[in-house]
């Protein structure tokens, strides 16, 4: 029996690492070589493959060392202290920090000298640890209160006002039931000075509308996906709520024929991280070995 393999369309690099991807082959092109601070994008294959080409990942402690070079920033962005370190060893920067990110920098940075002048508090909803989180909490000299479940909450003076933001990748449906928590705890102090603001990326949550058609139409998914990618990790996650029949790989070498005994159509989708060749890699060796 045939196998049917198909890629999701609308799967791929969002615009942000596309254009931060470009920029790196640029310069790449010109010169051979180029550093980047931590990975360009949150899948190593396509890490690997601009390692070929030059691409040095750098961490934050080497970056420090650097002086009178070039560095690449990533579309994640980075908190001002980077930016200042650069100055002062002659760093400069290729910057291909994503415009959305780039924004929600600036909206964080007017909330926290608000904030300090109201002695109040910045809330981000993201992923501790996460390098945009890093750089979005940079804006307010690190002071922000960070939050990724209803457990992290409890960190908030709920009597003081609140500025509420979140990570671009982040999950929709988490936000609103952690703003809706935070506006009710406030409520019942008196504080109604709350002020909530939609900061996750509309190619994200477009996507989950996207992907739950595409996963209905076949009978088995396989996502493609960087282990390191907190959007793959939340748009996985909703292609098994919708498909129990959804398989997690960040390679071939994952793929196994026993798992698509029986099935005719396999549908290939992935991360806003995952680069589009590498999934037509997966559709090839699909095709190759089914």
């Amino acid at each position: 029996m045939a196998v049917d393999v198909v890629i999701d369309n609308r799967a791929g690099f969002c615009s942000g690492v596309v254009a931060a991807i470009q920029l790196a082959e640029q310069h790449l092109h010109r010169s051979g070589k180029l550093y980047c601070l931590g990975d360009i994008v949150h899948n190593n294959e396509e890490v690997e493959r601009l390692a070929a080409q030059g691409l040095e990942v750098i961490s934050y402690q080497q970056f420090a060392q650097l002086h009178d070079t070039k560095v690449l920033i990533r579309a994640h962005g980075e908190p001002p202290d980077t930016y200042a370190l650069a100055k002062r060893n002659n760093i400069q920067i290729i910057d291909a920090t994503c415009p959305i990110v780039l924004a929600l920098q600036k909206k964080i940075r007017k909330g926290y000298e608000e904030m300090e002048s109201l002695g109040g508090q910045i809330v981000i909803f993201g992923k501790k640890g996460h390098a945009e989180v890093i750089g979005l909490n940079g804006q307010t000299r690190n002071t922000a209160i960070v939050i990724s479940d209803m457990a992290d909450t409890e960190q908030i003076d709920f009597h003081k006002p609140v500025r509420m933001y979140s990570q671009t990748t982040q999950n929709k449906e988490m936000y609103a039931y952690l703003i809706e928590s935070v506006k009710k705890r406030c409520a019942t102090v008196g504080n109604d000075d709350v002020l909530v603001f939609n900061t996750i990326c509309g190619r994200v949550s477009n996507r989950v509308v996207e992907l739950t058609d595409f996963v209905a139409s076949v009978d088995i998914v396989v996502f493609v996906s960087g282990q390191n990618s907190s959007n793959g990790k939340y748009l996985y996650e909703h292609c098994k709520q919708v498909k129990n029949n959804t398989l997690l790989v960040s390679g071939i070498n994952q793929l196994l024929k026993e798992c698509f005994a029986g099935v005719s159509k396999i549908g290939i989708t992935g991360a806003t991280s995952t680069p589009r060749w590498l999934m037509e890699k997966v559709a090839k060796w699909l095709n190759d070995n089914l």
